[in-house]
């Protein structure tokens, strides 16, 4: 089914990789789509012994495990068992007059292995004044919670930061002034006035984002081997460890809606909670959704290679990129598909299948080409034969869209003008589309 790496072997690839370190892959990377060729993609109903899909129970029995077993093994790396005895506890009051009396705002402390693991910082904003439980928008940020508000309320936390120039790693709490500097990417307030509410954990509490973040993260606790051997070939990589945070924050947000019965200051329904991300965490909230179903629907945007784009695709970022630029992101055996993408025994659209029939909602920017659009739009059309078993609606399209010009319903894609970020634009079209799919009729 696949090749199987040893230790050894691993650590042949990492010599040689050290060894071309000289020769980039970024130096090799095409934007020209008439390069890119033709691109077989596998039949995400089709199994290992070729055995084809035809119904739900085979995708659900047969297909749908042995592809999380593929991804697990061979790119994001496989978590440990999940650890037992989850607590959250909030370390303030809630705060029912925040922005302005638009919403009430908690912050939690969740410890997925007890007292001794690492904190995990959850931020909670549930609008006011709604009659019945709301959908929750949950996602990482990259540089602490009070960068995506200026609230003052919300607290500033040491982090783990790698200086670039010399390397010396340290903890350290960030200046007051960033305070709301990524508030354009959260768009808070049109979230709580839509009816939503939102949640965000920082990357940087779970595992900070640099080669040897692990030692200071949640992967160097859950280590299958010693620190002296390293990680185990199919091993969680750093994705993985973000992905496993989400579902420990979901884990909180059910066991606290639970014990508070019906009578709760946080209006928000855990069973309508959307898991989205940008970018990197873009990559994260996919591979979040596809191994746990209780996340009711998810957004990837511009997340691109290893994430919403076809890896099959040699446009933008590839492959052999990601393994060099970021080798801590995936496990150790994918960087045996580095310069071979087309040996992968997957490819995205089979992870974005890995959600149905539960919504997904993948976006783009005309000016990400290293993101690879086309790549993106193409990965969220091939997965509609995995949603047509459910019955579930596809694109309605054939041809990638134009700039600007959303479509989809269940599935849905857009292609925003501009560059890599999150804007109002974007915003509103993930409202509208959880409007569709997540209100309650």
């Amino acid at each position: 089914m696949y090749a199987r790496i040893t230790l050894a072997a691993i650590a042949v690839t990492v010599a040689a990789f050290a060894a071309t370190a000289a020769d980039n892959p970024r130096d090799r990377v095409n934007y020209d789509e008439a390069k890119v060729g033709e691109v077989k993609l596998p039949d995400p109903l089709t199994c290992a012994d070729g055995t084809k899909v035809a119904d739900q129970k085979t995708w659900r029995d047969k297909r749908r495990p042995e592809l999380l077993e593929l991804f697990g093994t061979q790119m994001y790396g496989k978590k440990p068992d999940w650890p037992r005895g989850h607590h959250g506890a909030r370390f303030d009051v809630a705060d029912r007059t925040a922005l302005g009396g638009l919403a009430t705002r908690q912050q939690w402390t969740v410890f997925p292995r007890g007292v001794d693991g690492p904190q995990i910082h959850l931020l909670i904003y549930v609008p006011n004044g709604v009659k019945e439980r709301v959908p929750l928008f949950l996602g990482f940020n990259f540089d602490g919670n009070h960068t995506v508000h200026a609230d003052p309320g919300i607290t500033i936390h040491e982090q783990w930061v790698q200086d670039r120039q010399t390397k010396e790693i340290k903890k350290e709490r960030p200046l007051e002034s960033t305070r709301g500097a990524s508030a354009s990417r959260w768009q808070i307030e049109e979230v709580l006035r839509r009816g939503y509410a939102t949640a965000t954990i920082s990357r940087a509490n779970v595992e900070p984002d640099y080669a040897e973040g692990w030692r200071e993260g949640v992967r160097g606790i859950y280590l299958k081997q010693n620190r002296k051997t390293g990680f185990a070939p199919d091993e969680w990589g750093c994705i993985a460890a973000w992905a496993w945070a989400l579902s420990c924050c979901l884990d909180e947000l059910q066991a606290d809606e639970e014990l508070a019965n019906g009578d709760t200051e946080l209006m928000y329904d855990s069973k309508r909670v959307i898991v989205h991300g940008h970018s990197r965490m873009g990559k994260t909230s996919l591979w979040a959704a596809a191994q746990d179903e209780r996340f009711a629907a998810c957004i990837s945007n511009d997340s691109g290679e290893g994430g919403a784009a076809i890896a099959r695709r040699n446009l933008g970022e590839t492959t052999a990129v990601l393994n060099h630029a970021f080798p801590h992101w995936f496990c150790g055996n994918f960087k045996q598909y580095s310069d071979h993408p087309e040996k992968l025994p997957f490819d995205q659209h089979e992870l974005i299948g890995l959600i149905a029939p539960r919504p997904v909602y993948v976006a783009s920017a005309s000016e990400d080409t290293w993101a690879d659009p086309r790549g993106e739009f193409l990965a969220i059309k091939s997965a509609e034969p995995v949603y047509a078993l459910f019955g579930r609606q596809g694109l309605g399209v054939d041809e990638f869209p134009g700039v600007d010009k959303p479509v989809g319903d269940v599935l849905a894609y857009h292609m925003r003008t501009g560059k890599h970020d999150v804007t109002e634009y974007d915003w509103k079209r993930y409202l509208d589309w959880a409007d569709r799919n997540l209100r309650k009729k």
